[in-house]
Order: C-alpha cells, then structure tokens, then sequence
C-alpha cells in the first residue's frame, strides 16, 4: 500500500508517553486482559462523533465496554440478506460470542448525521439523495421518524427530538434481531437508550413507561 503514510509526530509522541506511563504501571493488568481475553459487561453503540467519549462519561476502565461507534449511533433492522453489515455484526458478537448482559444505545446533541437526515429530508440535500452516498443511505434507517418532527419550528428542538429518535429506532430494530429478543425474553439481556448533551454534560435515559427521556 504505498500511500500510506507514517504517523504523525504528535501522535506517536503521545504513544510514547503512554507506554512509558500508563502502560508501565499497569503492565500486569494490560497482560491479564490479554490471556484472558475480553468479558465485557456491556456493549455501547455510539456515534462516531469524536466529541462523544463513551469510557470517560461512565469511567469504564479497559476491557469493560465492547464498543461499537458508526454515523448517528444507528442500528438497522434484521436483515440475513448475505451481504456485508457491520453493525449487526458487532451486535451478532457482543451477544451470541460475549454475552453481554446489557446494550446501550448513546445518542449525543449536535449530531450532524441527524442534522445531515433532516436536510436530506427537507430536500436541501441532494448529495445525500444519491445512490452513491454511503451516508445517506445509512440514513435512511431513521428517515421514516422524521415525519415525527417535521412540524416543529424550533431548529434546535427538531434536531434534539430526532437525535432521540435515533436511538428509539435503534432499541426498535435491536429487538427485531431473533437471538436478542431471545435473550431479552429470557432475562439475560437488557437494552438502554441514552442521551448525552455535549455541551452542559448532561444525561438522559429513555423511560419505555413514559415513551420519553428523563434526566439522569
């Protein structure tokens, strides 16, 4: 592959440093997780935001989360068609290969996966319409909630309300995956759905009672 490129200086100043802290006086723990391999507690499907940092909101340590991050936090429905899914392959192993007893949906403000739905809902968007757009058919899985928000007049709040429909959707279609349904019939699987607010760091959980989220 001649283009790739070595890495940054800062990056590899920054390895550097890790390896000679953190690393060093944790070596027997980074060893442990090794040979013993991974039992994480949980799986986290997050957007690939780089503003949403997963392990440092819940301070998970290394080796609890099995974390699965793509556009907008989405899950699609079950679809056994043979073809290449990443998604539903994280889920496939985090359930059936690790066991986890939970699986979080995270949701964040300021998505622009969402914003990107809204204005290819819009028709302010044509980039996104086109077969060739990996993004936009990505988002497709939560264009049929947009109708849910399309007569708010506030921006800010449509786009809040359908970053939250993100993650509803996303709990929909979990449970149309069969060996998830089972496990969660059987009482060894839970799912959660969470919001995060970037700027104020705020918390919110989906209520299934109450069809909303709620402060943390």
């Amino acid at each position: 592959m001649d283009r790739a490129k070595p890495l940054p200086t800062y990056l590899l100043q920054r390895y550097h440093g890790w390896k000679a802290t953190s690393y060093a006086q944790n070596q027997s723990w980074y060893r442990k997780l090794a040979t013993d391999g991974q039992h994480p507690r949980a799986m986290v499907i997050s957007c690939c935001d780089s503003r949403v940092h997963v392990t440092s909101i819940f301070g998970a340590e290394q080796g609890e989360f099995f974390i699965h991050r793509n556009i907008a936090n989405l899950v699609p429905p079950y679809l056994p068609d043979g073809e290449q899914h990443g998604t539903s392959a994280a889920v496939e192993y985090a359930v059936r290969v690790l066991n986890v007893a939970h699986l979080i949906v995270l949701g964040h403000s300021n998505c622009g996966g969402v914003q990107g739905c809204i204005d290819m809902c819009r028709g302010a968007a044509p980039e996104l319409e086109a077969k060739d757009s990996f993004v936009g058919r990505w988002m497709d899985i939560l264009r049929p909630k947009y109708d849910l928000v399309r007569d708010m007049a506030d921006a800010a709040d449509q786009q809040r309300e359908l970053e939250k429909h993100a993650v509803t959707i996303s709990l929909e279609n979990l449970v149309t995956f069969p060996w998830v349904a089972k496990r969660i019939d059987d009482g060894t699987l839970t799912l959660h759905g969470m919001w995060t607010d970037i700027a104020e760091g705020g918390l919110e959980y989906y209520d299934p009672q109450e069809d909303g989220f709620k402060a943390v």
